[in-house]
């Protein structure tokens, strides 16, 4: 997230336009793509502890690399590397959950880990705006890389390990995770989950921040206490949707309705703000009923059994972060297309840049829903 606060800056220094914006925070979540299958299978094969353990020593080198980055190239390459590290930190976290707890605590337990993620989120907020008062933003990047460094001594010398037994062959495991791409069930959830963050989180990482600055008129403190705002607005959503879940499967009923009308909600909400009744409220109904598309996790790791809990999880979550690099860079390009102002991107083309990620996410609903018999 700390591209919402430090893109003005970077565009600046680098001498960015909007898609090269995109492109560059974005590059974050394609590097997230493509690690997604080859570490999901390592997560089931070694667990969760010491795969995430290593990628965050990565995660970290690739912080310190972006803080000394001397050209756009170098900084994209940096937020790559960035994501490669910090790709299996979420996912090792559900897979964990997966193996721990029994399915009725999943979705709470998911939540759990997303709210504690928004926590960090925060942080890039009212607190690195007011660090910014008085270090560069690259010392403030060295911080976050050593931080990283630091949680990945935590993981080895003191999180527990636990791998589900009996453990498969490595051919075993690549057939299991092609019968899961085959899976319509699975495609269904996946393209719903990608559509849906490809809306929420594109636009909450990045295009929220520059919304605020160029159609609300806010000054960079106010945007942080904006994006502030919507942080807790997602908090709020991840804890009460996981609860709703966990809550129906006590009673053997499914999660999906309800993230189907959380994604729902979400879109109906991102209309206002595409027929211009856009404000820092409506933002945080948006992102908040986000959050349910989430449940797509869940719902996932419940079908399959729990030696498949990292093969699932990164499955789904490939799409996720496809539709969210597709989504981040799109609207830059699609901001691009007209003249910059001199506070920033042009007013009147967000519209069009949110009503593009507006429909594919109606359009992923719309296809979930059409196929819901296949997850009953």
């Amino acid at each position: 997230m700390v591209n919402a606060v430090l893109a003005p800056i970077l565009a600046q220094e680098f001498g960015l336009s909007a898609g090269q914006l995109g492109l560059l925070s974005s590059m974050y979540f394609l590097a997230f793509a493509f690690t997604q299958l080859p570490f999901g299978v390592l997560l089931d094969r070694f667990g969760p502890r010491r795969v995430n353990a290593v990628l965050l020593v990565v995660a970290a080198a690739g912080g310190a690399w972006f803080a000394q980055a001397d050209s756009a190239t170098s900084a994209i390459l940096a937020r790559a590397v960035i994501g490669v590290g910090v790709s299996m930190a979420l996912m090792s976290a559900l897979t964990a959950f997966a193996l721990w707890y029994p399915a009725e605590k999943v979705s709470t337990m998911n939540s759990v880990a997303f709210t504690v993620g928004i926590l960090g989120a925060m942080t890039v907020t009212v607190p690195l705006e007011m660090l910014l008062r008085v270090w560069s933003w690259r010392e403030a990047f060295m911080l976050i890389a050593g931080l990283s460094f630091a949680v990945a001594l935590m993981l080895l010398v003191w999180v527990p390990e636990r791998i589900a037994a009996p453990k498969a062959t490595l051919r075993m495991q690549l057939r299991d995770l092609g019968r899961l791409l085959g899976d319509k069930a699975f495609l269904r959830l996946a393209v719903c989950l990608g559509t849906s963050q490809s809306a929420a989180i594109s636009l909450q990482s990045l295009w929220i921040a520059t919304w605020l600055r160029d159609v609300a008129g806010y000054d960079t403190a106010q945007v942080a206490r904006g994006l502030l705002a919507v942080h807790l607005a997602m908090i709020a959503g991840y804890v009460l949707f996981g609860i709703a879940a966990d809550r129906r499967a006590r009673h053997g009923k499914s999660a999906l309705p309800l993230m189907m009308a959380g994604v729902g909600c979400s879109a109906a909400s991102l209309g206002l703000v595409v027929a211009g009744f856009g404000s820092l409220a409506v933002w945080a109904l948006f992102v908040g009923f986000s959050t349910a598309g989430v449940l797509g996790y869940s719902i996932l790791t419940r079908r399959y059994p729990r030696d498949m809990a990292g093969r699932a999880n990164t499955a789904i979550n490939v799409a996720a972060f496809i539709g969210m690099f597709a989504g981040q860079w799109g609207i830059g390009l699609v901001l691009d297309r007209w003249p910059q102002t001199p506070a920033g991107y042009a007013a009147e083309a967000y519209p069009w840049a949110l009503a593009i990620v507006l429909a594919a996410q109606v359009a992923g609903l719309a296809w979930l829903w059409s196929g819901r018999r296949h997850l009953v």
